[in-house]
């Protein structure tokens, strides 16, 4: 039998219940079997699977099962067709006692999505119970004064079932003296009574054995019998009598022992012996002698023990009034003992289907436990509401009645919090309310929503030119909110060409520490600037990585030595020769010395010196220290060697200095025997030495141009930077704005080769500024020398410049 509830219904049409059943989903309704007790095992309930509009293909995938508290092993389900069937033995007395209703609550299952179903299967009473009496023997002492009509209460039969399989009929035995009175109308007793039709006469009958008989109602009736042993008495021939028949009373469970139930009152109209009553207790149902007690001689019932509404209602107290009279008399009342309610049981919480842990990126609504409650008290002491812990992304939703799912609320962040201690607390309606609680941890499981960071977003790295093949020159490290595999970072270069090479040519990244190394040594001549990135993903999927910008400098090392240049005529051995006439004054300019360096700064700072020939013999010739002119130092004179060897010492200022030696023979001849061809080459000389010296005048306008608008712009920034009022960086080599700052004693740098400098970046070319040095002479120098060096650093032509890249 299947039927279907839901809040609110109204009569429909068969085919609209079959449309809603097929659409019905958990916390809507219930389905409603009906099945008889005693029922065999394998007996057919219903098409459970079907009903609930369930394919049977997805039972399995979805694990499919079915749950009932305390009771589970009464139905089972068949996973293969989708019925529900008996599993074992049903007694309904057993399950529900005497409860008008009786059936049993089932909870049906399904994953992916996670639902939930709620069965009530009934179970219809069956005639399996017959009548039973308390005691296999009645006893009746009855005065032989009693007249017709006289009334005589039987301890009635009763029968475990409900309905109309409890209906009892009462037969009694075929006799002359007594007829049986039907049952009392009450909702909870029916007691048949002996109704006398004659007037008994003890010599001639002084006792009757009779034969009770009760069926009840069900189909095939049940009967139960009783023995009905009848004592004639003589003489006493007055019973007691109560004041009713049937006392109702109502008292509180919680109820302290001694506590007064009734008073009952009971007379009698015999004198003397006969009158004097004396109170007991026949019988109290259910079995619950223990719980009152009944004072026999002025009739105070009172509790004896602890009460119980949830254990039992009502307690139907069979009392006694016994005169003392020979024989004694009986009077008979019954009295119905109402027990209420008080809010005494705090509420039960169950958790189960525990979806744990919970992915970071779930949605909201998302079931996380299902929640059951219950309270055995009743009325508004049994209403449980339940609630949970304030604050957080989850939150309790009702989907049936004590039945309520834990979901969530918003969404959820493991770097922010990884676990949630949650509190269930369900209340109950009483005053004052009862509450019960239950944890749960739940834990937040990492998904891949961060990527490494590094710590900036650019370095600047510098590295001396010539190290070893696989030198460390920098550590890169990114870290990864996430955790675990999704925090697990690794490195690797982003290739690109460097010039003709790639980039893995020249570095590497060590995949799990981020160790920079230069694969090769590397050359500042060649290479200033090594710019690169390096890429850390992490091992999540998909995989989040981010990149760092290193920019490399390749810092120079005095690693070459000057190198001469041919000039004017050369002879044996790389010498050259000059021819200078003895006329000359002081200060005639006779060759230039030139020389380059291939390095760069200090290291192809060049600076020249005349070597002091054999004997100390003071030459009248000097070379400039910085310009490597040879000129006099004063006129000759007839005594001077007619021909000079000058050892000219070409010295760099590396750490250590390398040099190098130019050997220049100066003739001297007399005024007006030069020949020829010295006039020729030094009138080919003075050609390049005119057009250099306007070549140096257009040097000389245009170093002062750049260094006056440099110098405007500095001032210009530094009025801007003091009125903003910035924090100083005191680093030296801030990220992404590195500063190369030389300086000298001197001040002025001879850069005489003219080479093109690589800075190998992969993205901009570095701006290139002149600036323009003025000389500035050691402190300790000799006047005459500090008078020599100003009057080369001064000579026309000879202003040094550096060109310096400025990166910015």
């Amino acid at each position: 039998m299947l039927s279907f509830q839901r809040r609110g219904s109204c009569t429909l049409p068969p085919l609209r219940w079959l449309l809603l059943l097929a659409a019905w989903e958990a916390g809507s309704g219930q389905l409603h079997y009906s099945i008889p007790e005693e029922a065999k095992h394998g007996t057919f309930v219903g098409r459970i699977a079907q009903d609930l509009g369930l394919e049977l293909t997805e039972l399995v995938p979805r694990l499919f099962r079915v749950a009932s508290k305390d009771r589970g092993d009464l139905l089972e389900e068949n996973l293969q067709n989708g019925i529900l069937f008996v599993n074992s033995r049903i007694d309904r007395e057993e399950l529900c006692g005497r409860s008008a209703e009786c059936s049993i609550h089932l909870e049906v299952i399904v994953d992916r999505p996670l639902q939930v179903f709620h069965v009530e299967v009934e179970v219809r009473d069956i005639n399996d119970n017959p009548p039973v009496f308390p005691l296999r023997e009645q006893r009746l002492l009855i005065s032989e004064s009693k007249q017709p009509d006289s009334r005589f209460p039987l301890e009635g039969a009763s029968d475990a079932d409900i309905g109309e399989n409890a209906v009892l009929v009462y037969r009694l035995s075929q006799n002359e003296y007594f007829s049986l009175e039907p049952p009392i109308n009450s909702k909870q007793t029916k007691r048949p009574s002996l109704i006398l039709k004659k007037v008994l006469d003890r010599e001639k009958t002084p006792e009757l054995n009779l034969l009770l008989t009760a069926t009840d109602g069900g189909k095939p009736e049940l009967t139960g019998t009783v023995q009905l042993w009848v004592r004639v008495l003589d003489v006493n021939d007055n019973d007691p009598v109560f004041d009713h028949l049937e006392y109702k009373v109502r008292i509180m469970e919680n109820a302290a022992k001694e506590t007064l139930v009734i008073t009952l009152n009971a007379t009698d109209l015999d004198e003397g012996a006969n009158g004097q009553l004396v109170y007991s207790l026949m019988s109290i149902k259910p079995t619950g002698r223990h719980l009152f007690t009944l004072d026999e001689k002025n009739g105070e019932l009172r509790v004896n023990g602890t009460l119980d509404y949830e254990e039992n209602k009502l307690y139907e107290i069979e009392v006694l009034a016994t005169d003392k009279g020979t024989p004694p008399m009986v009077g008979h009342c019954v009295v119905l003992v109402e027990i209420l309610d008080t809010n005494d049981n705090s509420p039960e919480v169950t958790l189960t289907s525990l979806s744990l842990p919970v992915r970071e990126d779930a949605q909201p609504n998302t079931v996380i436990a299902l929640i059951s409650v219950s309270d055995l008290d009743s009325g508004i002491n049994g209403q449980v509401t339940c609630s949970l812990t304030p604050n957080v992304p989850f939150k309790i939703v009702s989907t049936f009645k004590n039945y309520y799912s834990l979901v969530l609320d918003s969404s959820l962040d493991r770097e922010r919090v990884s676990t949630y201690d949650l509190v269930v607390i369900a209340r109950d309606g009483g005053s004052p309310s009862l509450s019960a609680t239950v944890s749960v941890s739940v834990e937040v499981a990492d998904v891949n929503d961060n990527a490494p960071v590094f710590a900036q977003p650019e370095y600047t790295v510098f590295v001396k030119e010539n190290n070893p093949p696989g030198a460390h020159i920098f550590t890169v490290s990114a870290m990864d909110a996430d955790a675990q595999e999704n925090a697990l970072v690794s490195y690797s270069l982003v290739e690109r060409r460097v010039g003709e090479r790639l980039l893995s040519s020249y570095v590497s990244v060590h995949a799990e520490s981020g160790k920079v190394f230069a694969l090769q040594p590397l050359d500042h001549e060649e290479l200033e600037l090594l710019q690169f990135q390096v890429s850390a993903r992490d091992a999540g999927v998909p995989a989040l990585g981010s990149n760092v910008t290193l920019q490399v400098f390749v810092l120079d090392e005095n690693d070459n030595a000057p190198t001469l240049l041919p000039h004017g005529a050369v002879g044996a051995g790389g010498a050259v020769s000059e021819l200078v006439s003895r006329s000359v004054g002081s200060g005639h300019v006779v060759t230039k010395v030139r020389a380059v360096d291939a390095d760069s700064g200090y290291n192809a700072w060049l600076s020249y010196e005349v070597q002091l020939g054999t004997g100390g013999v003071r030459s009248p010739f000097r070379v400039g220290l910085y310009t490597g002119e040879i000129s006099t130092t004063r006129a000759l004179d007839e005594v001077d060697s007619p021909r000079q060897t000058l050892l000219v010492l070409v010295k760099d200022h590396g750490e250590p200095a390398l040099t190098a030696t130019a050997t220049v023979l100066v003739s001297l001849v007399e005024s007006g025997q030069a020949p020829k061809s010295f006039s020729q080459a030094s009138g080919r000389a003075s050609a390049p030495e005119a057009s250099l010296v306007d070549v140096n005048v257009y040097l000389i306008i245009a170093i002062c141009a750049v260094s006056s608008l440099l110098v405007l712009t500095l001032l210009l920034y530094t009025a801007l930077r003091c009125s903003a009022l910035p924090m100083v960086n005191e680093a030296t080599g801030g990220p992404g704005k590195p500063m190369l700052v030389c300086s000298s004693e001197v001040g002025s740098w001879s850069y005489s080769q003219q080479r093109r400098q690589r800075v190998c970046s992969g993205e901009v070319l570095p701006k290139t500024d002149l600036m323009a040095f003025s000389p500035s002479l050691p402190p300790n120098l000799g006047r005459d020398e500090r008078e020599r060096q100003e009057s080369e650093s001064s000579h026309p032509g000879q202003v040094s410049f550096l060109q310096i890249p400025l990166f910015r």
